[in-house]
């Protein structure tokens, strides 16, 4: 796995807008930036970044800025903007022979997933999901705000689940409120009962190691089998994996299907464990998410309503790191190591 250089004090992180752009929240998104500067890095901002549309530009133009930052030096991390819907249209163009023999780290959220993914299995190139340039906006920053900053400077620090998230899904809801109890939820091979924080103190936990891969499974589902999907290659190399897999909008059926086609595919050859985070528009109770995920997924060890996604707060996860995830009683823990 290669792991580019992680940015300096001073250094410039390269934000674009390969999805959406930022035109409606321009006040709270140089809130964001502000927070870069502060925290020592400079800024190169690409011309689509502050354009209020679900398409910042045309796929072509969106792959052009992102490769004027790939082969800028002066860039040593480039970060999306902001999520969206349109990333898929825009894979064609990425230079990605450049970023092959420059590699730089690529960080995002949501949809710039179909970036991440595609350079972590098919260039073998590291890369980081968990924020967007947009997702430092708020008053008082929190705990996994921080440490998305300690990751971007290169301290790889262990996480552990937190106390409260929110759990407001209407977009146009601005305060956060962390007003929902976290709770890991593990299921085992052949446990009939889920282990939560209910659970007796004596009950069964999962620690595992694996490589870790994944990102919003609503854009992976969209890859396989497309030119950008190199999960067999990296699935091949290494033996040993874990998946984190963020559920935007899927409902638990079509989570339900992804699972069974992926795999069908060969995906989930030795993986470890499958962490999944806290769903943003469920459509069925968790016990009924997990029931179906148990059918699909009866052989392998599986997290839900993990500190993972798009609902808040939020882990970062490196594609291509080595790591451990622990779980028991509705708590967990996450180390990663670029080995």
């Amino acid at each position: 796995m290669i792991y580019p250089k992680f940015p300096e004090q001073g250094s410039s992180l390269g934000i674009c807008a390969p999805s959406a752009g930022v035109g409606r929240k321009i006040e709270s998104f140089d809130k964001s930036l502000a927070v870069f500067k502060s925290s020592g890095f400079d800024i190169i901002e690409t011309a689509s970044v502050r354009t209020d549309n679900i398409r910042s530009a045309d796929a072509k133009t969106r792959g052009e800025e992102f490769n004027f930052l790939v082969q800028n030096p002066d860039v040593e991390m480039i970060i999306s903007a902001t999520g969206g819907d349109y990333n898929i249209e825009m894979l064609p163009y990425l230079d990605m022979g450049t970023l092959s023999n420059y590699p730089k780290w690529i960080a995002g959220a949501s949809d710039p997933t179909n970036i991440m993914y595609y350079v972590t299995t098919k260039l073998d190139i590291a890369t980081m999901y968990g924020f967007n340039a947009g997702s430092f906006d708020w008053d008082t920053l929190h705990e996994f705000q921080k440490n998305s900053l300690e990751f971007i400077r290169g301290n790889t620090i262990k996480q552990y689940s937190f106390d409260k998230y929110d759990s407001n899904t209407d977009f146009s809801v601005q305060n956060v409120v962390l007003d929902g109890d976290v709770n890991w939820q593990l299921s085992l091979p052949g446990v009939d009962e889920i282990i939560d924080k209910f659970s007796p103190a004596d009950s069964p936990r999962l620690v595992v190691e694996g490589r870790f891969i994944g990102g919003c499974i609503d854009c992976i589902a969209k890859l396989i089998g497309t030119p950008f999907d190199g999960t067999r290659s990296f699935v091949k190399k290494y033996p040993r994996k874990i998946w984190f897999l963020d559920n935007f909008a899927m409902t638990s059926f079509d989570l339900y299907l992804t699972m069974m086609q992926m795999k069908y595919c060969g995906y989930f050859k030795g993986t470890k464990a499958i962490v999944f985070g806290r769903t943003m528009f469920p459509d069925k109770t968790d016990e009924q998410y997990i029931a179906q995920l148990r059918q699909a997924i009866s052989d392998i060890p599986f997290i839900w309503n993990a500190d993972i996604g798009h609902v808040k707060p939020c882990f970062t996860v490196i594609n291509g790191a080595y790591g451990r995830v622990t779980c028991a009683q509705g708590k967990g823990s996450l180390e990663q190591a670029l080995v």
